[in-house]
């Protein structure tokens, strides 16, 4: 089996590019700026990333995510990200950049343009990865509901440029609230992804649909808890981008035996595996292809059909998603 999931051509939907920094980068950029408080030593690092709970996650995100201030930081975490993608087989990978929090680290808006666009340049032809972006609103970290991430976005656009995210603590920042945001993007071009349902009830996974019309959702577990609603999933052919190493880690499940997505696939949901922030949570894609095997039981066609979903729900050009698929047809499951 492992050697049948290293062989799978694979994409990736849903990581986040400062949470996709492996301990060794971490540690690069922490003594590049000890001034953050982020531990320069790999075992304190190691500590640093035991999560109590998904406030203390995402407070130890911020921490990281303030060492990036300059494009070579950037590119350093795309460089990084790209060479593990590439020892996994991932082909095509859209990834999760947090503009404002950049921006307000220092790093001018021209210089965060080059970086991503040099450094994905330099992906594809070092790594043969193709990488694009999905930029999103870091939560109320946007005091402007996201207005700025959308602006951001619809502006500078580079190179890559697909869509149009939402993220970080959900309990006090209803989907609703970012609805003029995501019509910002939306009108753009760029398609509608936000996290819903992660760590708050089914409700909110109805209104990223409702109110800012997703074509996608993050995480979305808590759907299982309204029969309704997956049914409307199925039928709409909604993809969740299911991270079930992450959803153990920040307590969105309580023991990953009980995670949902077996339940989501039985009721027909479109489902794609994703690490959100391997990094921090010591995973990569074929680990999680793997605990689908281990725990839920799946096999090879099925893991199979779950990066055949990847594909299909992406925004890669048709002519590599035709390849990706034709390449999964090839090993015969």
């Amino acid at each position: 089996m492992r050697d049948f999931i290293a062989a799978l051509p694979k994409v990736e939907l849903h990581v986040h590019l400062v949470g996709s920094a492996s301990p060794a980068t971490v540690l690069t950029l922490a003594r590049r700026h000890p001034q953050h408080g982020v531990p320069t030593d790999e075992a304190e690092l190691l500590r640093f990333y035991e999560f109590t709970d998904f406030g203390h996650f995402i407070d130890v995100y911020a921490a990281v995510n303030d060492l990036v201030t300059t494009g070579e930081d950037v590119a350093a975490l795309v460089l990084g990200l790209a060479e593990e993608q590439a020892r996994r087989n991932v082909r095509y990978a859209e990834v999760t950049v947090s503009a404002t929090s950049h921006l307000r680290a220092g790093i001018p808006p021209e210089e965060l343009d080059d970086a991503l666009a040099t450094s994905r340049a330099r992906a594809k032809a070092e790594h043969g990865v193709e990488l694009a972006w999905v930029f999103d609103i870091p939560g109320l970290w946007d005091r402007d509901y996201g207005l700025t991430s959308a602006k951001y976005a619809v502006a500078h656009r580079p190179p890559g440029t697909v869509g149009f995210g939402l993220g970080g603590f959900e309990a006090d920042a209803p989907r609703r609230a970012f609805r003029e945001a995501f019509a910002v993007a939306r009108d753009a071009g760029l398609h509608c992804v936000p996290h819903a349902g992660e760590t708050t009830g089914p409700d909110q996974v109805r209104e990223a649909l409702d109110e800012l019309r997703a074509e996608r959702i993050g995480h979305g577990v808590n759907a299982v808890h309204d029969p309704e609603l997956l049914r409307r999933l199925a039928a709409e052919g909604i993809t969740l981008e299911v991270c079930p190493t992450s959803n153990l880690r920040t307590g969105a499940v309580k023991a990953i035996e009980d995670h949902p997505l077996p339940r989501f696939l039985d009721a027909g949901v479109p489902v794609t595996l994703a690490t959100d922030d391997p990094g921090m949570f010591h995973t990569d894609l074929d680990r999680e292809y793997l605990l689908c095997h281990e725990v839920f039981g799946l096999g090879e066609s099925e893991l199979a059909e779950l990066a055949r979903t990847g594909v299909r729900a992406g925004y890669a050009p048709d002519e590599l998603k035709r390849s990706l698929l034709a390449e999964i047809d090839a090993l015969g499951r």
